[in-house]
């Protein structure tokens, strides 16, 4: 396909005036001319053209350009991945402004101070805190744990030190129930609680599949003692009791579903 001056200049972004100026300095010459003499460009102009416009963008003048393209030694595909890698460092650096831009905001605003990745895993157990997080990502996948992470991030250092403290309380509470069966309507509205506070980790809505993870939940309260901790110490008559209950109330929303 041939392209027409005005055709280029619309794909690639820049004014005629420019195509016309790039072919009186021989940077970038028309493959063909009509009779009338119109100007047109086939694939290796365009191809030409990008390097031309990648170049520019590393703020190269046109004469280096064409000193670069003219040389025999030129090689596209190098170039390419030259350009490639420079764009990446570019995006890399203009992410990390950006990120330093929004905390500065956020700060001068008065908005949420950002929540490290330490502080979303503080509360957990010392021993434990520095791992917790890459044991997850082996147990539910680095997408599930980032959606969670990114959820938690919306809310401030103060909604999650409540989160944390909701769950102490949720915890304790059922502790203090052990005495009770588990079809107990207390423990169940205690249980209720907990699913809608797990969930709130999650960043997730109530549904089938918040169901089916929380019933997983109770398996892995079964496996790992740390997840069901009472006072900071392991409790496995507490992760008997509220495992059973856990699952007695997936059982129930799913009779009524």
């Amino acid at each position: 396909m041939k392209y027409s001056v005005k055709m280029l200049a619309e794909l690639a972004g820049v004014s005629v005036r420019t195509l016309h100026h790039y072919d009186q300095l021989g940077l970038l010459i028309p493959s063909e001319r009509t009779d009338a003499g119109y100007r047109l460009y086939g694939q290796g102009e365009l191809l030409r053209l990008q390097q031309i416009l990648f170049y520019k963008e590393m703020e190269l003048s046109l004469t280096d350009i064409a000193a670069i393209l003219d040389d025999p030694s030129f090689d596209m595909l190098a170039a390419l991945q030259q350009h490639r890698a420079v764009l990446e460092k570019r995006r890399d650096r203009t992410s990390l402004l950006l990120e330093t831009i929004n905390k500065t905001i956020q700060k001068l605003t008065g908005g949420n101070d950002m929540i490290t990745n330490e502080e979303l895993y503080a509360g957990f157990p010392k021993e434990y805190a520095e791992t917790w997080r890459e044991e997850a990502i082996d147990r539910w996948g680095k997408d599930t744990v980032e959606q969670s992470e990114a959820a938690l991030r919306k809310l401030n250092k103060e909604q999650i030190e409540k989160l944390k403290q909701e769950g102490a309380a949720i915890t304790n509470g059922l502790a203090d129930m052990m005495h009770l069966p588990v079809t107990d309507p207390a423990v169940q509205q205690l249980i209720h609680q907990h699913y809608h506070h797990i969930l709130k980790w999650w960043g997730r809505e109530e549904g089938e599949e918040a169901l089916d993870a929380y019933r997983g939940l109770s398996n892995l309260y079964l496996m790992d003692s740390r997840y069901t901790l009472v006072n900071g110490a392991p409790d496995l008559a507490f992760t008997a009791f509220i495992t059973k209950a856990m699952l007695l109330y997936v059982d129930e929303l799913n009779k009524k579903n």
